[in-house]
């Protein structure tokens, strides 16, 4: 120990920086290592001989710190030793490596796109620069017992707001969406428009390519979208062009707007138009009262004005003018502001409450993002720890050579950070190359943002906390071993060090599994519903808006051409669509009825023929007849308004209707019809009665079941472009307008299934490196079996065993987690399904067998080894 203390503290501390040279490293480690570890077989003199260099390394290492930490050029010398280490070790075992890159690269790519997409729909509406003061108008009231919200405003609250309320607004504007027939005289399209208000182009702050924001206060002006623009006029310039709107509104171009993107609430909106000109070609709206609601109304606040101050202000605008309707007063209408930045992600509603929307998918997809990510992190901390043994040499090498823990640690981060870095740069490779079918999938247009320097940033921290999250484990718990024990040879393991890697195992299936049945589970819920009996017949119904007055002057001659071209079985007019109700309506009274009741029923106005046509369901009575005059006076309702008007036998009870936009009147019921769904498949049918009345604006075709498809649209067209030639032949079908009812639902089951198939990806990626290893580990173990006599199928059963029993553990934790949010989940819907037990058996026994599968190739790989090769190693 003297001739140690004597050595000069600079010579001690040249001599360890001499071995711990950046080029020299790896063959005086790997020489020390050899040398270490035949000293400790040889006995005694050699032990003492290896105990007399280690104090002699212990007693220079404090210098060399000091002389290292002091040193620029030594510091990145160092973290330059750690990345070339880090990169030779993943060349040494490269069938880890490959795991781990590529499940870590898997895990990057789905928490990158799942961040993407949770960013677009946070940043939905944003393009409209005032969208924080923006807001729509909601109505709340008492409807059949319960409180509902609703959209729809009377027209004469637009004027009220801003005659008794304008110091709060900078803005109020009525609206109208829906599709129109532009016509140029050579071209005619069908384009979904907005007729708004002049103040609308400013509020919404359409970033205009020619003409102002001002440009729609001329009465027969219209904006076009750039896209739109260029599909009529090809390269010419719009400005000034003269052309049509449902053949009635003569109109010129005032300007053209950008595209709006897909991520606002206005997009697919391909023009706009005056209020003022949808409203003189439409008188019937100059009557209605307050009791009549059917347009939007959109608000900018003044930049001083409280969103919550304003709604309490203006909560009885409706109120106080409904005075003389009891039954309207009784319903006790509120307003609201519903500011815009809520319109996407916060915009359901349960008894007057706002109860989220696609807020929740958000934070699923968010929470699904981050859980992926870990189960690769997961497999990077799993394998490591698995491999401790095979470095733990290495380990007590350097710290005899005078590596300190933290300096270890920073090695081992170092490898996880360089793994990382790989698997990110992998992940965008998967990113930019799936892009294209990620977004159809999701019903977006995202672009890889290559160009942003936030998105640089944010990957920056993102390899940051990835490859902390993924390198902690390993570097803390490899840096721990004690050398001594670790170079004398008496360093294992322990019974409890694959514990760790157990219960990470457990946590990757439990997750798996948990989206496994997620997924079945919502897939359940949309056919549960897609099945559910909706009260008419889909097949083969075509329906098409009336939308020019040559249509409505022809409508007789073109139903009885369509009758007589043989492959169309009933044609019927409505007031709306079949998949869907347009207005609502109160003022009915009945024998029996409470006075203090408020009930508001879906009102459609229909021509006779309409149940043949969608095919009706009758409980009891009969249909309307051309036969019987005083049908126009009849009414045939669902099963839902029959017990709201609680008859015992409805059919020949009559009701007084007061509508406020025509003659009140005493109508009769004639029949009673199962209910309609024509809203939400996932939600209660709305008391529905149909009326005979001349305003119609639909036609509904039916198509005779014995002719296809194929062969009976160019039979239709040729009538149309016969009878109504302005009239572009825009048809849609029933039942895909109700198979786009469960977009958004379909679109979650495919994106959850997508992510629980990469999430058990990514967890078999991990059993597959342990059960490599474990095989490998345990390779002398399986030849002496083999020898004394054990078979494959006990071999594998004996290798399997223990990663079969973690996944049943998993199975067994995943089910109260599934169960408890799923059903939490499903509560949202009035119709749905119930979640059986088999749900969960399936998921389990799919694991179980994909974990088999998984393990198996290892397995049954290590005992077909002869026993030869596997005992000679010694």
């Amino acid at each position: 120990m003297k001739q140690i203390k004597n050595i000069p503290p600079r010579l001690a501390t040249k001599w360890l920086l001499y071995f711990l040279r950046d080029d020299l490293a790896e063959e005086v480690l790997g020489d020390l290592q050899e040398k270490f570890y035949l000293a400790c077989k040889k006995g005694p003199a050699f032990r003492a001989r290896l105990n007399y260099w280690y104090q002699a390394l212990n007693y220079m290492r404090p210098f060399a710190i000091r002389k290292l930490r002091s040193s620029p050029s030594n510091h990145y010398a160092m973290y330059q030793s750690y990345f070339k280490i880090g990169w030779r070790n993943l060349l040494r075992n490269k069938g880890y490596s490959m795991i781990n890159i590529g499940g870590l690269a898997l895990g990057m790519s789905v928490a990158m796109m799942i961040g993407m997409w949770i960013h677009d729909e946070l940043s939905y509406d944003t393009y409209h620069q005032n969208y924080e003061r923006i807001a729509r108008v909601i109505r709340n009231g008492t409807l059949n017992g319960e409180t509902f919200s609703s959209t729809y405003m009377p027209f004469p609250l637009a004027d009220e707001l801003r005659t008794k309320y304008g110091s709060n607004f900078k803005h109020v504007a009525m609206a109208m969406q829906g599709d129109h027939i532009l016509d140029t005289g050579e071209k005619k399209l069908t384009q979904k428009g907005l007729f708004i208000e002049a103040g609308a182009p400013e509020m919404f702050t359409l970033k205009m390519l020619k003409g102002s924001w001002s440009g729609l206060k001329e009465p027969q002006s219209i904006f076009l979208s750039e896209s739109l623009a260029k599909n009529l006029f090809g390269d010419e310039d719009p400005m000034e062009k003269q052309l049509k709107i449902n053949s009635s509104m003569d109109v010129k171009v005032t300007g053209v707007y950008e595209d709006l993107p897909r991520n606002s609430h206005f997009n697919g909106v391909s023009f706009m138009a005056p209020w003022q000109l949808f409203a003189s070609v439409n008188a019937w709206m100059q009557y209605q009262g307050f009791a009549n609601n059917f347009l939007d109304i959109y608000v900018e606040l003044q930049p001083a004005a409280e969103p919550d101050k304003v709604s309490e202000n203006i909560k009885d605008a409706i109120l106080v003018n409904i005075q003389e309707h009891k039954e309207y007063v009784a319903a006790n209408p509120q307003l609201f502001l519903h500011p815009m930045s809520k319109w996407h992600l916060r915009s359901e509603w349960k008894n007057g409450v706002n109860t989220g929307g696609l807020i929740e998918f958000v934070w699923l997809f968010g929470v699904i993002g981050t859980f992926v990510l870990i189960l690769a992190c997961i497999n990077f901390m799993n394998l490591s720890t698995a491999r401790s043994e095979k470095r733990a040499k290495e380990v007590g090498i350097r710290k005899v050579m005078g590596s300190v823990k933290t300096q270890l640690v920073n090695q081992f981060f170092s490898e996880s950070f360089l793994v990382v870095t790989l698997a990110f740069l992998c992940s965008l490779f998967l990113v930019a190359l799936s892009l294209p079918w990620f977004n159809q999938l999701a019903a977006k247009e995202m672009i890889m943002p290559w160009k942003y320097l936030n998105f640089w940033l944010a990957s920056a921290v993102f390899i940051f906390f990835t490859g902390l999250v993924a390198g902690s484990y390993p570097a803390f718990y490899l840096s721990s071993f004690q050398p001594v024990r670790v170079l004398k040879g008496l360093f294992r393991v322990g019974r409890f060090a694959a514990v760790p890697r157990k219960v990470l195992v457990v946590v990757q299936f439990t997750v798996s599994v948990t989206l496994v049945v997620g997924t079945i589970i919502v897939y359940q819920q949309i056919q549960f519903a897609k099945n559910r009996p909706v009260g008419y017949n889909r097949d083969g119904l075509l329906m098409m808006p009336i939308t020019t007055p040559e249509f409505y002057s022809n409508i007789r001659v073109l139903i009885n051409e369509l009758k007589s071209s043989g492959v169309v079985e009933e044609v019927a007019l409505s007031g709306g669509p079949t998949t869907r109700y347009w207005s609502t309506q109160g003022g009915f009274t009945w024998k029996g009825k409470d006075p203090a009741q408020q009930a508001e029923f879906a009102a459609l106005s229909v021509s006779p023929e309409y149940g043949n046509t969608v095919g009706w369901q009758f409980l009891s009575g009969r249909d309307f007849s051309i036969e019987f005059a005083s049908d126009s006076a009849g009414f045939v309702i669902t099963e839902s308004a029959a017990k709201l008007f609680n008859f015992d036998d409805p059919v020949g009870e009559t009701v007084h209707w007061e509508p406020g936009w025509r003659k009140a009147g005493d109508f009769r019921i004639i029949g009673v019809i199962r209910d309609l769904v024509m809203e939400s498949p996932f939600g209660t049918p709305m008391p529905t009665v149909f009326f005979i009345s001349g305003y119609t604006n639909w036609i509904n075709i039916k198509i005779k079941p014995q002719v296809s498809t194929a062969e009976s649209l160019p039979v239709i067209e040729s009538v149309f472009r016969k009878i109504v030639p302005s009239v572009p032949f825009d048809y849609k079908f029933a039942d895909e307008e109700y198979r786009a009812k469960f977009a958004a639902e379909e679109r979650v089951g495919r994106l959850t299934s997508v992510f629980a198939s990469l999430a058990i990806l990514i967890s078999c990626l991990g059993l597959f490196g342990l059960a490599s290893f474990v095989a490998e580990q345990r390779t002398k173990e399986i030849g002496i079996r083999k020898v004394v006599g054990a078979s494959v199928f006990s071999l594998w059963k004996m290798l399997s065993k223990d990663f079969v029993v973690l996944v049943v553990i998993s199975c067994i934790i995943s089910i109260p987690i599934a169960y408890y949010f799923l059903s939490d989940w499903l509560q949202k819907y009035d119709y749905k399904t119930e979640i059986s037990l088999w749900v969960f058996s399936i998921s389990g026994l799919g694991a179980i067998t994909i974990t088999l599968l998984t393990v198996s190739y290892q397995a049954i790989k290590a005992a077909l080894m002869s026993p030869v090769n596997s005992l000679r190693s010694e």
